[in-house]
């Protein structure tokens, strides 16, 4: 198998509990509303992402890993951005 198990299981339980943040913050206040349809796709764009960064780390030495990370967490700040505000302007846009 191309990943550990373990690394998975890591992956998944720390893309929910970036999604309990928004979860949690829903029940104390108005600011935050999100729907099902939010948590899928930041839940599946954290994972997507995470389950990259695994799948690319594992093949390439460690000089190469910091460049993956910062590539990786920037272009899911670029997605969560665009779908949350609409910065770019694309159909995708939240508002």
């Amino acid at each position: 198998m191309i990943l550990e198990n373990k690394n998975i299981v890591r992956i998944v339980l720390a893309t929910v509990l970036i999604l309990l943040l928004p979860l949690l913050a829903m029940q104390f206040t108005d600011e935050v509303k999100w729907d099902l349809r939010d948590f899928a796709a930041i839940g599946a764009l954290l994972l997507g992402a995470g389950l990259i960064f695994e799948l690319v780390t594992t093949r390439v030495n460690a000089k190469y890993r910091a460049v993956t990370a910062v590539a990786l967490a920037a272009a899911v700040l670029l997605i969560w951005v665009e779908l949350a505000v609409g910065i770019i302007g694309t159909p995708f846009a939240g508002n």
